[in-house]
C-alpha cells in the first residue's frame, strides 16, 4: 500500500477548498484581540531616579554611627512607606482607585497600590576598599508608580513617593544617630554613677583605714624603724643616767650635809675629851684644869646638840656646798631617768601601734586593691564611653546637617506622555498569530474529519482498483457568476481587514517609521 504523501498542490487545494475555515477563525480572533486592546484602559507610569550619595566628610575624620548598608536601609524604608497607614493616606489624599471603592476591601485596594509601586535598585561593580575585590554596590534606585487614565495624577503620586523616601531616609538616619548618642549618654551617666559610688567607697575606706593603707606602709615601717632606734638610744641614755645616779649616790653618802662649824666643834670636842682623859689620869677631878676642860666640854656639847637639833629639823637646809651640788646633780639625774622611762613607755606603745598597723596592712591592702581595680576599670569604661559619646554626638551633627550618606533626587518623576500599557500593537499581533493558528487548526480539523474522495489517485488508493476515466467539473454561467461574486467579496474582505489593520497601526504608533524602529529594536535585543 502506497503512503499518501501530500504535495504542495494538495495543500493549496485544501486551502482553496477550506479557505473560510481558515479566514473566519483568524478574523474572529484578530477582531476580538483588537477589541480587547482598545477596550483596556491606558496605564501610565511615572519614574523617579534617586542617587545614593556617599558621606561628604572623610570617614577618617568623622565616623558615622549608621551601621546598616544602603540596600538594607532602602528595604526598611520601603516597608515603612508600604505600610497600610501610609498608603491609605496617599489613596485618600489623591482620591485613587475611586472606581474600586465599595467593590474591593481596603486591604485589596492597598495591595493593588503596592503592586502599582515598583522599587528597582541600580547596581554597579566597584572595588571593595577593605578586601580589594570587585563587588556589587547599589548606587541608585528607581521608584515608579503606575495608574490609569490620569497621567498627571500618576506623576503627583510618584513625586509624593519619592519625597517620602527622601524624608524617611533623613528621619531614619537622624533617629539612628540620635538613639546611638542617647544610648552612650545613658550608659555614660550610669557608669558615672558607679564611678562616683566607688570614689565615695574609696574615700570612706581611706578615712576608716587611713593609718593602715598600702601607700602608708613604707611610712609605718620607717616610723617603726625610727621608733626602735629611738628606744635603743634612750635605753642607752637611761643606762648612762642610772650609772650616774649610782655614782652620785656613792659620792653623796661620803659627804655630810652638816655645816663646817659643827664639824670643827666636834673635832674640838674630841680633842678636849682626849685632853681631859690625860688630865684625869694624872689629876683628880678637882684639879682646876680638869674643871675648866669639863666646863668647856659641856658648853661645846650643848652647842653641838643645838646645832644637830636644828640640822635634823624638816625645814633644815643642808649648808654643805659639796653636798648641795651632789644632791642637785642626783635629783636632776633621777628626773632625767623618770623622763626617759616615760619616753620608753610611750615609744613601746608607739612601736606596738606601728607593728599592728603593719600587720593589718596586707588584709586591708587586698580589700583596698579590689576597690581600686574596680574603680580603675570603671574609669576606663567611662573614658571609653565618653569618647564614643563625643563621636556619636559629632555623627549626630553630621546627620543633622545632612553631610552623611543621603538620597538625592536626580531625576524627578516625569509626566508620562504615552501609556505604559497595554501594548495594543503587541496584543493585536498576538491575536493575529493566534487567529492564524486557530484558522489552520480549524481547517485541519475539518479536512481530516471529511472522508470524501476528491481525486482519481485518492479513489484508486481507497479501492485498490485503477481509475479508467474521470469527468472534469463543468461550470455553468450561473456558477461562473457566483464564483466572480465570491471572489469580489473575498477581495473586498481582504481590503477591509487590511484597512482595519492599517488604521489600528496608525492609531497605535502614529508613525510607521517609529513602529518599525521599535520593532527592529525589539528584534535586535
Amino acid at each position: 500500500m502506497e503512503t499518501n504523501v501530500m504535495s504542495v498542490q494538495d495543500i493549496m487545494d485544501i486551502v482553496k477548498r477550506r479557505k473560510w475555515s481558515l479566514i473566519l477563525p483568524a478574523l474572529l480572533i484578530f477582531l476580538i484581540a483588537a477589541s480587547v486592546s482598545f477596550v483596556l484602559p491606558p496605564i501610565y507610569k511615572s519614574i523617579s531616579t534617586i542617587l545614593i550619595e556617599d558621606q561628604e566628610i572623610p570617614s577618617d575624620l568623622v565616623t558615622s554611627t549608621i551601621t546598616s548598608y544602603a540596600e538594607q536601609r532602602l528595604q526598611t524604608i520601603n516597608q515603612t512607606i508600604m505600610s497600610t497607614t501610609r498608603l491609605l493616606d496617599i489613596i485618600n489624599e489623591h482620591k485613587l482607585y475611586e472606581d474600586r471603592k465599595g467593590k474591593w476591601t481596603i486591604e485589596e485596594i492597598v495591595d493593588k497600590m503596592r503592586e502599582d509601586i515598583s522599587l528597582e535598585p541600580i547596581s554597579t561593580e566597584i572595588i571593595d576598599r577593605r578586601t580589594g575585590r570587585p563587588t556589587s554596590a547599589t548606587i541608585a534606585f528607581t521608584l515608579s508608580f503606575e495608574g490609569k487614565n490620569d497621567p498627571e495624577m500618576v506623576q503627583k503620586v510618584a513625586n509624593v513617593l519619592a519625597s517620602l523616601f527622601l524624608e524617611e531616609n533623613l528621619k531614619v538616619r537622624e533617629r539612628q544617630a540620635q538613639e546611638t548618642s542617647k544610648f552612650f549618654k545613658d550608659e555614660m551617666e550610669r557608669v558615672k554613677a558607679d564611678l562616683d559610688r566607688l570614689e565615695k567607697t574609696i574615700a570612706d575606706f581611706k578615712e576608716k583605714n587611713v593609718e593602715v593603707l598600702p601607700e602608708v606602709l613604707q611610712v609605718n615601717m620607717q616610723n617603726l624603724h625610727n621608733t626602735e632606734i629611738t628606744i635603743e638610744r634612750i635605753n642607752e641614755q637611761l643606762r648612762t643616767l642610772k650609772e650616774r645616779e649610782g655614782y652620785l649616790q656613792s659620792q653623796l653618802s661620803s659627804i655630810s650635809p652638816e655645816l663646817e662649824e659643827i664639824v670643827t666643834d666636834k673635832k674640838r670636842l674630841n680633842e678636849l675629851t682626849t685632853e681631859l682623859r690625860h688630865l684625869q689620869a694624872s689629876y683628880s677631878d678637882q684639879y682646876p684644869d680638869v674643871i675648866l676642860l669639863k666646863e668647856e666640854i659641856s658648853k661645846l656639847e650643848e652647842k653641838i646638840e643645838g646645832s644637830a637639833a636644828s640640822t635634823k629639823s624638816p625645814t633644815a637646809i643642808p649648808d654643805n656646798p659639796a653636798y648641795i651640788n651632789l644632791s642637785a646633780q642626783l635629783a636632776g639625774a633621777r628626773v632625767e631617768i623618770q623622763s626617759k622611762e616615760r619616753q620608753i613607755t610611750e615609744l613601746l606603745k608607739t612601736r606596738e601601734l606601728y607593728s599592728k598597723r603593719i600587720a593589718a596592712t596586707p588584709s586591708v591592702e587586698g580589700k583596698y586593691n579590689a576597690i581600686v581595680i574596680e574603680r580603675d576599670r570603671t574609669q576606663k569604661k567611662y573614658d571609653d564611653l565618653m569618647k564614643k559619646y563625643m563621636e556619636a554626638t559629632v555623627a549626630q551633627g553630621l546627620e543633622r546637617e545632612q553631610k552623611g550618606e543621603r538620597f538625592t533626587l536626580i531625576d524627578p518623576a516625569n509626566l508620562p506622555e504615552k501609556p505604559y500599557k497595554p501594548n495594543r500593537l503587541a496584543i493585536m499581533l498576538i491575536g493575529l498569530v493566534f487567529g492564524i493558528g486557530a484558522g489552520i487548526g480549524f481547517l485541519s480539523l475539518r479536512e481530516y474529519s471529511d472522508h470524501s474522495v476528491r481525486s482519481a489517485n485518492a479513489l484508486a488508493m481507497a479501492t485498490s482498483f485503477p481509475v479508467l476515466a474521470s469527468i472534469p467539473e463543468i461550470y455553468s454561467d450561473k456558477d461562473l457568476a457566483r464564483r466572480r461574486t465570491t471572489l469580489l467579496s473575498q477581495i473586498l474582505l481582504v481590503f477591509l481587514v487590511i484597512g482595519i489593520g492599517l488604521a489600528s497601526f496608525h492609531y497605535l504608533v502614529m508613525d510607521f517609521d517609529e513602529f518599525w524602529a521599535k520593532l527592529m529594536r525589539k528584534f535586535t535585543l
